[in-house]
């Protein structure tokens, strides 16, 4: 008896000892296969380097790469899920035991128009945040574009293809970028099949033309200095103008003259900024429009009030847009929310976050815009509805504020397409139909019909700007 009470109480010991043991470790490395949460990405870390692929139901294909020492900074790990900031935006990848079998497949024709055709529409199928809201039924748009490709089919017949796909699916970050030499040709094609037809020949204006045209017009006092991309200054009675043209182009590169000279700015400028991994990018544009604005806000801060002009500004990058909207808030506040595309539901909802500036000019402010302030600058109206010494005037703008999901063909050719539902803090969507303005002056919809609006009676277009600020202030 007394031998199997002493069994019994190691048995009840080993057993105890067992229960009490704990779980296995968590791995908390970030060496590993990662593979995204809504995006259609796979990360590879090891010790030294990482390296992105763009994955569909059955293709994988490198995308980027580089040392992990440029990206550790912005990566986390907890519960064996791999989180990654840049900017305000979080994303996240579960960890995998392996890389799918197809990321090891080498067999397939990087060329061929198939296969690239069904890399476009399954990368859509997955992750096109808005069938629902523009009404598409993908089976048919799918079916019927596919049968527009066969044996013989060129690169120039699948540039149309897909771009007749991205205008069917009114995707308003949708983009496909082929070689100039097929791009050159679908032109060509394109003009040949048109009938001739005189038209009378207007005046076409650029984004940038436009916007410089309407700052230097308004500005009584130009205090620009060290950049083209923004205009500042002040205009009579001591009213402050910021012309915003565009939000990204500001990282410092230091770029090379003859380069310049020799391919223009903006293309030898993303040469280097696509060099850069991710967070170096964002570092960098938020680093070089965070010193303008510094500059910027020293130089109005005694000003009776300041209007911000992005009426004429497509985007770009949306920390820009909140670098230069936090300098006129004085708290932390969260201004929106977004989600992405995941299977056939939405990512968890990241909060959005407004930083306050350490000065915040908190006097009365007014942001211009219209249907052609797009993307990021959607993104300042949105973040602006937050703000209570902030009034928009002029017209709604775009509504495309999805962010642009990046893409690349097998054959090498970048698309992009929207994947991303941003809303206001009460889940209010605002793509397509555009962030509303405080005081509407029915601008055309037409972009070129509105910039000759404007260029065509530079002094009609300041008066009415500033009756619509004088009865603003007078409610």
């Amino acid at each position: 008896m007394r031998t199997n009470n002493i069994l019994f109480s190691i048995l009840l010991f080993l057993i105890l000892l067992i229960g009490c043991k704990p779980n296995k470790e968590e791995n908390n490395s970030i060496e590993g296969i990662w593979e995204s949460i809504g995006y259609g990405e796979i990360l590879k870390i090891d010790a030294n380097s990482y390296k992105y692929f763009d994955i569909t139901d059955f293709s994988c294909l490198p995308a980027k790469e580089g040392n992990i020492s440029e990206a550790t900074n912005s990566m986390q790990v907890s519960n064996d899920t791999l989180i990654i900031k840049r900017g305000f935006s979080k994303y996240r990848y579960v960890r995998i035991k392996k890389l799918p079998d197809f990321c090891n497949q080498n067999s397939k024709d990087k060329n061929d128009i198939s296969y690239n055709f069904e890399v476009f529409a399954n990368t859509y199928k997955n992750h096109y945040a808005y069938f629902d809201l523009n009404k598409i039924v993908w089976g048919s748009l799918y079916i019927n574009s596919k049968n527009k490709i066969n044996s013989k089919s060129t690169e120039v017949d699948l540039y149309l293809v897909l771009e007749d796909m991205i205008e069917k699916l009114k995707d308003n970050h949708g983009s496909i970028e082929p070689t100039d030499e097929v791009y050159g040709l679908a032109e060509n094609q394109i003009q040949s099949e048109l009938a001739e037809e005189k038209t009378e020949e207007l005046k076409e204006y650029g984004d940038f033309e436009i916007s410089g045209i309407v700052a230097d017009y308004y500005l009584q006092e130009d205090l620009t200095k060290d950049t083209w991309l923004m205009k500042w200054g002040k205009m009579e009675n001591n009213v402050g103008y910021i012309q915003i043209k565009a939000m990204f182009l500001y990282a410092d590169f230091n770029l090379d003259d003859s380069l310049v000279k020799e391919n223009g700015f903006v293309s030898t400028y993303m040469d280097a900024f696509d060099s850069l991994n991710y967070e170096q990018q964002i570092s960098k544009e938020v680093a070089g429009i965070s010193k303008l604005m510094d500059t910027i806000m020293q130089d109005l801060k005694h000003t009776r009030h300041i209007i911000i002009d992005v009426r004429f500004n497509g985007g770009g990058q949306d920390v820009v847009a909140l670098e230069i909207l936090r300098r006129f808030n004085a708290d932390k506040k969260q201004i929106a929310i977004k989600k992405a595309r995941h299977i056939n539901s939405y990512t968890i909802k990241t909060p959005i976050y407004l930083e306050p500036a350490k000065t915040p000019y908190t006097k009365p402010v007014y942001l211009l815009t219209s249907q052609q302030s797009a993307s990021a600058t959607d993104m300042m109206a949105l973040g602006s509805m937050e703000l209570n010494n902030l009034k928009r005037i002029g017209s709604h703008t775009n509504g495309a504020i999805s962010d642009a999901l990046q893409k690349t063909l097998p054959n090498g050719w970048y698309f992009s397409l929207s994947n991303e539902v941003y809303t206001d803090n009460n889940d209010k969507c605002y793509e397509n139909i555009g962030v509303p303005v405080h005081y509407e002056l029915n601008y055309p919809d037409d972009r070129q019909t509105f910039f000759r609006s404007i260029a065509n009676d530079l002094e009609k277009d300041k008066r009415k700007i500033l009756n619509a600020i004088n009865e603003l202030q007078s409610e």
